[in-house]
């Protein structure tokens, strides 16, 4: 970020805080494939502050929500107990620095896939590790605070609608993919009733998830939630894609039975293993989708970014996974 940008977001801030705001370090943070999001050391009237400032990257998915949305739903978390960072600012003004922003308090911990389902320690251990994260996901489910933007949807049983969404971006796609659409099709044949709509975070998964020696530090990224099924958001973390070649069937960490002993003690209800197996199958499917969108931003030249289109690379593998899983 230039001095121009830096300076116009010191100035920001001070009025929006009311105090003197001085930037004494700025850097881009690592990760954010489809959101930038920069560490803020600043003072506030002499104070020293650790935050962070999210906005958006040249080219995002249509699936995200753009800053606004994305605050909210931090904030809706934030007062019901959910355990995130703090959200503090919110600038949807583009002139400011180029786009929208938000800034949150900065929290610790380890959020890095990789290192995360090699420990044995973060988040207490293994098994208190995925027993503290089902809590934090039915406290996520729990919310109830007026949301406008999102929509029920209470008519279409939400399997239905996710394949119909899935179906939508692979018409659009240059290229087909039967296997996808065997999934898809292979879906929509077991898809079960309409059950209870709850708020789901919709990418709670290791690698957006903060944790440190003592337990879970913070929730991150919402910027894909919406109302749908709770097993949606409970099979997106198991599926085998989020594993990152860990043998631990929840989200690489630890047990798929401590995982959901704990969600369901928090939640008051019980949880159907079949249709967590059914939602396994549909992560795997929406994480082939959102691979080949991100390979797109870079083949379209909207992006140039080796991850985006290395991250197509993984379609096969994905596939893979769903014929297995389906026949």
């Amino acid at each position: 970020m230039d001095d121009a940008r830096r300076n116009a977001l010191a100035a920001w801030l001070s009025a929006q805080s009311q105090a003197e705001i001085v930037i004494t370090r700025m850097a881009l943070m690592s990760g954010g494939a489809i959101q930038q999001n920069w560490a803020l050391d600043v003072t506030r009237n002499g104070q020293a502050e650790a935050w962070v400032l999210r906005t958006d990257s040249q080219a995002t998915l249509t699936q995200s929500r753009p800053r606004g949305e994305e605050f909210a739903l931090l904030r809706a978390a934030f007062q019901a107990g959910v355990t995130v960072p703090e959200p503090l600012l919110l600038c949807e003004d583009p002139t400011v620095i180029g786009a929208a922003f938000f800034v949150m308090r900065r929290i610790t911990g380890v959020a890095a896939a990789h290192l995360v389902v090699r420990s044995e320690t973060l988040g207490g251990g293994r098994e208190q590790a995925v027993a503290r994260l089902g809590q934090e996901l039915a406290r996520i489910h729990a919310i109830t605070t007026p949301l406008p933007f999102l929509t029920p949807h209470p008519a279409t049983p939400p399997m239905l609608r996710f394949v119909a969404e899935m179906r939508t971006h692979l018409d659009a796609a240059a290229r087909r993919r039967p296997v996808l659409e065997w999934g898809l099709r292979w879906l929509e044949r077991r898809a079960p009733a309409a059950g209870q709509i709850v708020l789901c975070h919709n990418d709670f998964r290791t690698g957006n998830l903060m944790l440190t020696d003592h337990g879970v530090a913070g929730v991150l990224d919402w910027e894909f939630a919406a109302f749908g099924d709770r097993h949606e958001d409970l099979g997106w973390f198991c599926a085998r894609c989020w594993r990152f070649g860990s043998p631990h069937e929840a989200g690489g960490i630890g047990s798929r039975a401590a995982f959901i002993a704990a969600y369901e003690a928090q939640a008051g209800v019980r949880i159907d293993p079949s249709q967590i197996a059914l939602w396994e199958v549909a992560a795997t499917i929406r994480w082939a989708v959102i691979a080949l969108s991100q390979a797109q931003r870079h083949l379209s030249g909207a992006e140039h970014n080796l991850e985006a289109a290395l991250t197509g690379h993984i379609v096969p593998d994905l596939e893979a996974d769903i014929l297995q899983a389906t026949t």
